[in-house]
Order: structure tokens, then sequence, then C-alpha cells
């Protein structure tokens, strides 16, 4: 079985790519592409197959696809533009005749008004569409999100958010790659949607307790308005576009739109997610 992996040289990517690796698939049986071809060269030292092409280069794509099995289609990273590069990519799957098609969305991508949300809504359904097999992994939020929010902490003593009361059910990127891994190269997975998180939704008062404990040092979690927020970012000089982005974000978590623990992501890899402290103190 032939496995291409789409972001191969980004965060999740390149972990699915280990994974695949870790768990018996040949590195001949990988074809990885990517941007960063330092990190390209260096699979290719394994044995993995690569290839440095755009999502805009269609001729690219499927000499890469060619003869592959399994997609994992990694979401973009560049915010406005995840549609027409997944199309892209759902095309030239379709050109190559890919048996099935693994997608990594966003938590509840068909109901949730979480900012992030749209695109991923949009990709899915193209896959749906697309009369390809498939399987969507709507992975939660990854707790290396909050790796900033610790520094901050640590300089600080203080976790400022407009969360409210809501929770995150993050789990590490590890855990999400190793479920991608699991299900690219395994049975009974195709038409299934599964909902990843972490075992434990915690709120930022215990993201806080948490932080102090890897930390040595008090930290408070100082929860405010949307607006009051807005104003002391804007402050600390932030410009309008992220003001928003990150208010707006907090008040999908304080709604609960990233709150929803299952038990899919501790099924698929056979142990509990790691958990929140575990990956703080390993940054440090």
């Amino acid at each position: 079985m032939t496995v291409v992996v789409t972001g191969a040289t980004g965060h999740l990517g390149d972990l699915v790519v280990e994974h695949l690796l870790a768990d018996g698939t040949a590195p001949d049986q990988i074809v990885a592409t990517g941007r960063n071809t330092g990190r390209l060269a260096e699979l290719a030292e394994q044995g993995v197959r690569t290839a440095a092409v755009a999502y805009d280069d269609a001729a690219g794509l499927d000499a890469a696809f060619a003869g592959a099995d399994v997609l994992v289609l990694v979401s973009g990273s560049e915010v406005g533009q995840r549609v027409p590069q997944h199309a892209a990519a759902i095309d030239a799957a379709r050109r190559a005749g890919i048996g099935r098609v693994v997608y990594t969305s966003a938590p509840h991508a068909d109901t949730s008004d979480l900012l992030l949300v749209p695109e991923h809504r949009e990709t899915e359904r193209l896959l749906r569409e697309s009369g390809l097999a498939w399987t969507i992994l709507r992975n939660n939020w990854y707790s290396e999100n909050y790796l900033g929010t610790l520094d901050q902490a640590r300089q600080t003593g203080v976790v400022l958010t407009s969360t409210g009361t809501g929770r995150v059910a993050s789990a590490a990127r590890d855990d999400y790659a190793a479920a991608a891994a699991v299900v690219a190269v395994g049975t009974g997975h195709e038409g299934r949607v599964y909902e990843l998180s972490g075992d434990v939704a915690w709120t930022f008062d215990d993201f806080a307790a948490t932080a102090a404990d890897v930390l040595g040092r008090p930290v408070e979690h100082r929860s405010v308005s949307g607006d009051e927020q807005a104003a002391i970012l804007r402050e600390a000089g932030l410009d309008e576009g992220t003001v928003g982005f990150v208010v707006g974000l907090d008040a999908g978590i304080a709604r609960g739109d990233l709150a929803d623990a299952t038990a899919d992501l501790r099924t698929l890899i056979g142990r509990p997610t790691t958990p929140l402290a575990d990956t703080l103190a390993a940054s440090l």
C-alpha cells in the first residue's frame, strides 16, 4: 500500500510520516509532499519518496499521486486559501485513481460556528461529492497551540482570555498524527467521521493551575469580556486582524465549540491521550 502525505514537512504531516514509518510502512511506500526541501531531503535519506510540489501545480500533483492507494490530506495552513488548495489535491487524487482520502478537518465541522470551520466544512463537502472513498478526522485543538500562552504565563504570571468557563478538549499533535497513520493503513474506516479530541476538556482556570505546576510559580487566569480583551490586545500593539481572530476564537471556546471530549482518538491510537501537563512540561 502506497500512502501520500501532503504537508509532510509541516508540524502534523511530518509526524504522520514518522508514525507510518514507526508502525511498519516501508519507506518506499510513503510519498511525502511539502515545501521544506531540507526536510524532504532528510526524509529521502530514510528511503521515503518525496516531492516538492505546490497545490497549483497540477502536473506535479499528478506525478506525486501516481500509483498511490491512500492520500492523507493534511489541511493547509494558509487561512483563506485552503478550499482551492484542498480542491486541487482532491481533483488530483481522483485523476490518479487513489482509493481513499483521509482528511484532517475541524471539530464538528458540519455544525460548529468556530471561526476556522467554514473552509473545513466546504472541503468535507467536496470530498463527499468527489466519488472517492474518504475518512474524515475532525481534530480538536492541539495542546501545542498554547505554548505561547505558557510563555506569557512564565513572564507575567497571567493567562488572559475571554473564554469564561469554556473548555478545550485538546490533545498533543503527536496523538492526532498517530491516529492519522492508523487510519491511513487500516481497514474499515471508509465513510467514517471521527471526532478526535483529548480525554479531558479543561478550562483556562485548569490551564493556569497546570501552568503554575509546570513553571513552579503562581499563575492567574484573568477572565475578561471580549471587548476588554480586544482593548488590551490593541494596547499591546496587535493589529486589528489578529485581535479579531484571537477574540473570535475565545468566543468560540466560551460557546463550547471545543469542549467535546470523545473516545475516538484514544480508541484509534490504543492508549490514553497525552495530558496537557505533559505537553507543556516537554516544551520547557
